[in-house]
């Protein structure tokens, strides 16, 4: 009997995999976004690295990677400490594509010839790429983010930077397990989290003892616990230990000057529910070498700007990932026929796509614009304002909205989002990460709160410039006027924090989008995010009039 004669149907009314789709030309509020905070100049590059995370291969790759996770080998096979980490290559191929497009150094590539300043638009440029690269494969970005945030900690002891930087700054990976003065390129981790304290991390218990005199630059030995020691293959590490001044910052490297290993001993990888391909560890720290970098008693103060570095990478992230969810949305809905239409042309679903695009617009472009920020904030006193405040509350507000947005994308799939055939499901388990790592809500609100009271200034020049977006505009003049009016009571401010955080994210997002996105667009989130009333879901206020442009804006047609 042939084969045909089993044939019981044909496939039909399936939507093609999401896969050589360009992910800067299709996304018309990132170009949009990146032009107008200051990375125009590359869009052409931009545009081929879009092609290359969109493309199938580069898909294949981050499922590759995360469906062979990596391993722990404690020991070699005579019993000796090994301490290693076996990755599938497709993880090395996504470090090799992100080290090589600059994702892990970019914005500090001027440090190479001594002098300058970093070109205009470098953070926004290399945000970009960070935006398509993590809804290629957003694991490994931890350790490239890490390397990049780590450059302006590691500048404030210029002798520990000088050897390391070459070695950051080369655009080559270089995966191997030997010292650093061996290797093309170099990768750099962090470990501030102990089980005792969490996000407390005064609450430290690790100790660290001077070698010799001690203070900045010195050597001492570090004993203690990390829970969390964030990408343990990397070359070097910054942590947090308890030296005789209090609460201090080290340099730890994998290995010692000497050759030798320095005693980092991996206790388990950390069993997560997304962000897989990425190996997070518990690591005992047997009498490690560590060297100081800043002070001693001062080690939050010196570690912070690399925590407000990969907070950046954190809200820009989720707004790809964002971006992701929605594209896959759009893509199948176009090809989706579902009683005698199609799926995109049913108006409660329509409505649905265009409130979902609405936050994912919103989302990007104030990351986009908390980026330009990073870049301007050495000349310009509101560049630097923004980068203050808006820093915690951009974290906060996009990183919070990004998992319920990826689950109304994955009912927008049906039950083909539920499976892991797709990108769906990875996509989904990855979506709360970035609201929990570099600090959780509560944390970012309080840092909001910090600021209040420390720095009015900085919150006078960003209610400021909302106030010029607002001219004309009922709705966001009082949005603006109800936070101030919070402003002045401060006893209720700390137990309404969330709502006071919430609210000036969602109103710097709609002076942008008022200022610079389509009328359709910024109509319809200034009605229903700001004049709103509350809502659980996706789709369920007022119907927005220009709900089809939205979709259409954000997936073109022939992008599939």
């Amino acid at each position: 009997m042939s084969e045909q004669s089993f044939a019981t149907h044909e496939v039909t009314n399936q939507s093609p995999p999401f896969e050589d789709v360009n992910l800067f030309l299709s996304d018309a509020a990132l170009r949009e976004a990146v032009e107008r905070e200051g990375g125009g100049a590359e869009a052409q590059d931009l545009a081929a690295f879009g092609a290359a995370t969109g493309s199938a291969r580069g898909f294949e790759i981050g499922r590759l990677a995360n469906e062979n996770l990596p391993k722990l080998h404690r020991f070699d096979q005579k019993g000796f400490p090994a301490d290693r980490i076996e990755f599938h290559p497709a993880y090395h191929e996504a470090m090799t594509m992100s080290c090589a497009a600059g994702l892990h150094c970019s914005p500090w590539e001027h440090l190479k010839d001594g002098g300058g300043g970093p070109p205009p638009g470098a953070h926004v440029a290399r945000l970009a790429r960070l935006y398509m690269m993590t809804q290629m494969e957003p694991g490994h970005v931890c350790p490239i983010t890490m390397t990049n945030a780590a450059v302006p900690t590691l500048l404030l002891q210029a002798e520990l930077a000088e050897p390391l930087l070459p070695k950051m700054l080369s655009r080559r990976y270089d995966p191997a397990f030997k010292p650093m003065t061996e290797k093309t390129g170099a990768t750099i981790g962090m470990g501030m989290t102990e089980k005792q304290g969490g996000t407390d991390v005064r609450a430290n218990t690790t100790t660290a003892q001077p070698a010799g005199a001690g203070g900045p630059g010195a050597e001492y030995v570090l004993v203690g616990h990390k829970w969390f020691l964030s990408a343990p293959m990397c070359d070097a590490f910054l942590m947090l230990a308890q030296a005789p001044a209090g609460l201090s910052c080290f340099l730890v490297p994998r290995f010692l000057p000497d050759g030798s290993v320095n005693p980092l001993r991996l206790q388990r990888l950390k069993d997560k529910l997304g962000n897989r391909s990425n190996a997070s560890s518990e690591v005992e720290l047997q009498g490690v070498h560590g060297w100081l970098v800043g002070e001693e008693g001062r080690g939050i103060a010196t570690i912070i700007e690399m925590v407000t570095m990969t907070r950046l990478d954190c809200a820009v992230a989720s707004a790809g990932q964002m971006r992701l969810a929605l594209a896959q949305a759009v893509r199948h809905c176009r090809h989706r026929n579902v009683f005698q239409k199609r799926l995109v042309d049913q108006p409660l679903m329509t409505q649905v796509l265009a409130d979902m695009a609405l936050d994912v617009e919103a989302a990007t472009a104030l990351a986009f614009r908390l980026a330009r920020a990073f870049d301007e904030a050495a000349q310009s006193d509101e560049a630097a304002a923004w980068r203050r405040l808006m820093t915690p509350v951009t974290k906060y507000w996009v990183c919070k909205i990004a998992p319920a947005l990826g689950y109304e994308a994955m009912e927008c799939l049906g039950g083909n989002g539920y499976v892991e055939d797709g990108l769906a499901a990875r996509l989904y388990r990855e979506l709360p990460l970035n609201a929990i790592w570099e600090g959780s809500g509560n944390v970012m609100c309080l840092d909001v709160l910090r600021v209040l009271s420390q720095d009015s200034a900085a919150v006078a020049l960003v209610l400021e410039e909302l106030d010029e977006a607002s001219a004309g505009d009922k709705a966001l003049a009082s949005a603006i006027g109800d936070l101030r009016a919070r402003l002045a009571d401060p006893q209720g401010l700390e137990a309404g924090a969330r709502w006071f955080v919430e609210r000036l994210a969602v109103t710097a997002a709609a002076a942008i989008l008022r200022r610079h996105a389509p009328a359709a667009v910024a109509d319809a989130f200034v009605a229903s995010r700001l004049g709103g009333g509350f809502r659980h879901t996706y789709g369920c206020g007022a119907a927005h009039a220009g709900s089809r442009t939205i979709v259409d804006r954000a997936m073109p047609a022939e992008g599939g």
